[in-house]
């Protein structure tokens, strides 16, 4: 199991101390200073199986910044995993990546079913 998450963000806090509380066996990483490749990030995106949208940081400011909000709509899978492996803050946070599921955001009810 592998957490990716920024360590400054309230919610992947929040989500390293369930896993931790609950005495899983995770790794972590910086969503920033190992920002996932385009190879991993099309993989999760074909497991989560709801397209690319859930995996944008929509609420984050380089989203805004580069007008995503109309364009993501028209994206393919190729267009969306090159710009998130471009920059980890337009990814949204944490990943929890397992063998067969990608669980993002933190919910702690997705969280207790670990």
């Amino acid at each position: 199991m592998e957490l990716i998450w920024y360590p400054k963000c309230s919610t992947c806090m929040k989500a390293n101390k369930h896993l931790k509380e609950k005495e899983l066996t995770f790794t972590t990483r910086h969503i920033v200073e190992e920002t996932p490749s385009k190879e991993e990030l099309k993989k999760w995106i074909e497991i989560y199986g709801q397209g690319i949208k859930p995996f944008f940081n929509t609420s984050g400011q380089v989203y805004r910044q580069l007008g995503l909000k109309d364009r993501i709509k028209d994206m393919s899978v190729d267009e969306a995993v090159t710009l998130l492996a471009s920059n980890g803050m337009l990814i949204k946070r944490p990943l929890l990546i397992l063998d067969d599921k990608v669980i993002i955001g933190y919910k702690k009810e997705i969280y207790e079913k670990l």
